[in-house]
C-alpha cells in the first residue's frame, strides 16, 4: 500500500502502517519469502512487525484486517463497539479476486507469497481508489 501511495504522489496526506494481530515476530522485518515476491514486482517492503494496539482505533480512519479471524480479533479490543464501522476486511476493496480472505502462507511455498502480494495489490489498488474518492467528498461537503 505504501508503495502505491508513494506512486500516486499522496505520501504527505495518506498515512499507512501494518500491525499484527498476535505477538510473532515482533520487531523483525518482512518475511525473506514475502519480501522476494513483492521484489519481483518491484515493490520494496520495508518496516518491522508490530502488533496491534488500542491507540491504532484514534490513529487510523480505517483498520483493515486479513481475515475474519484477524477482524474478530481486533474487534474482541473494542467491546465497546467503538470503533466497530472502522473495521473492514481487506479483501472487500479487491476489485479482480474474488477472495473475500487474504491466505497466510507462511507454511507454504514461493508460489502462496506471490498469490498473497498479487491479491493484496488489487486490493491496495482498491483501497487506494476508495480513500481517494472519499477524501473528495469529505472535502467538498
Amino acid at each position: 500500500m505504501n508503495h502505491l501511495i508513494e506512486q500516486a504522489g499522496l505520501s504527505e496526506s495518506i498515512i499507512c502502517d501494518s500491525a499484527g494481530t498476535g505477538g510473532y515476530h515482533i520487531g523483525s522485518p518482512p518475511d525473506r519469502r514475502m519480501a522476494a515476491a513483492a521484489d519481483r514486482r518491484g515493490i520494496p517492503l520495508t518496516g518491522k512487525a508490530r502488533q496491534f494496539q488500542m491507540s491504532d482505533f484514534e490513529k487510523f480512519d480505517l483498520i483493515l484486517a486479513m481475515d475474519r479471524e484477524n477482524y474478530e480479533d481486533i474487534l474482541s479490543l473494542d467491546p465497546a463497539r467503538k470503533y466497530r464501522d472502522k473495521v473492514r476486511l481487506m479483501c472487500d476493496f479487491a476489485t479482480h479476486h474474488s477472495e473475500r480472505e487474504v491466505p497466510d502462507p507462511y507454511y507454504g511455498g514461493s508460489e502462496g507469497f506471490d498469490r498473497v502480494i498479487d491479491l493484496l495489490l488489487d486490493a491496495c489498488e482498491g483501497l487506494l481508489q476508495y480513500v481517494v474518492k472519499t477524501d473528495a467528498l469529505i472535502r467538498k461537503n
